[in-house]
């Protein structure tokens, strides 16, 4: 069974008018799940985006309900100076908190928590067996937030602060995170390059070619940490079948041997080859193709446990034809 957490409240984080991580993101997706029939709720009813044919769902997704994310579980991750710049730039009405491309409003800093506690409802879902996986569609999105500063759209690392939640809420030792979304994710590496009981992989376009310009595959964690973090970079114009040939002959061996009890995915589809921040050549297939191989090793390893979370895509109709494919891809 698959879930499902969302809000259209996620519309309410404004980002400046042109800026391509826009609250259309969020309505994109709810339009496209409801219209391949994962969902029955449509709470923008004057939004219009024409998908084409969409892929039918087989059955229907759990829609879970949630609240904001305690605070203790922010600073599981992130330094109380950290927590307090992004509150204090909201309650002045907003502003820009990174070099110019990581704006907030008003209400960000809530719909920040808010994006955290859908994360933290799709592990407890998860966790006790509500659903086998779940698909948190949030924003902002996180995997760029180091622990100490935002960056790159992202407030809080809405991934790195679940898997610290399920280490201590759910007792969870060894927890493996996924990332292909097209930027490396930075924030996720700082979070655990010390950290042997998380592996960290990321798959995206090369550093030499794209922000944020780290992950080189020498960067393989530090101290006790060393040989828990993996990178894998792109070049410009790789496409599926790169991408699931990476995945068979390297992903899935390191996954074979950490043999993890949960599996975590930055779900970011900026790979895709309409979308205007990158080079690389995915389809909506090609990510079907890489969340099924996914899924069968959390299958293997982790009785199919996934929370899948929300990470880039800014092309919308390639981002919702794309979920669509995505939540195909993990069972739906």
């Amino acid at each position: 069974m698959l879930g499902f957490c969302s809000s259209p409240r996620f519309t309410e984080h404004q980002t400046t008018l042109a800026h391509p991580e826009r609250p259309d993101r969020i309505r994109a997706i709810w339009t496209a799940l409801r219209e391949a029939g994962f969902i029955d709720s449509n709470p923008f009813p004057d939004f219009s985006l024409d998908l084409g044919p969409l892929p039918k769902a087989k059955h229907k997704a759990v829609e879970l309900a949630f609240g904001p994310a305690a605070n203790k579980w922010i600073a599981s991750v992130h330094t109380r100076r950290h927590i307090e710049y992004v509150e204090r730039m909201s309650l002045l009405g907003g502003g820009i908190l990174d070099q110019g491309d990581t704006p907030v409003g008003p209400e960000s800093y809530e719909i920040a928590l808010l994006a955290v506690g859908a994360v933290l409802r799709s592990c407890d879902a998860v966790m006790k067996g509500e659903v086998k996986r779940c698909f948190a569609a949030v924003r902002p999105p996180g995997h760029h937030a180091d622990p100490d500063r935002p960056m790159g759209f992202c407030l809080f690392s809405n991934i790195a602060i679940a898997a610290k939640y399920l280490q201590q809420a759910h007792g969870i030792k060894r927890i493996a995170i996924v990332d292909f979304d097209v930027h490396h994710g930075n924030g996720t590496q700082a979070c655990f390059e010390d950290d042997p009981s998380v592996f960290f992989c990321s798959l995206h376009q090369h550093p030499h070619t794209a922000y944020p310009g780290s992950g080189f595959d020498w960067e393989i964690g530090v101290g006790p940490g060393k040989g828990f973090t993996k990178n894998i970079g792109f070049n410009p114009g790789a496409g599926d079948d790169e991408y699931l040939s990476v995945i068979e002959t390297q992903v899935i061996p390191d996954l074979e041997q950490f043999r993890p009890e949960v599996l975590l995915l930055s779900a970011g589809f900026d790979g895709h080859k309409d979308d205007p921040l990158a080079q690389i050549n995915l389809t909506e297939h090609g990510f079907e193709r890489i969340t099924r191989a996914l899924a069968a090793q959390a299958d293997h390893h982790c009785h199919g446990h996934i929370v899948s979370v929300l990470e880039g895509g800014y092309n919308l109709h390639a981002l919702g034809r794309s979920v669509v494919r995505h939540l195909i891809g993990l069972g739906g």
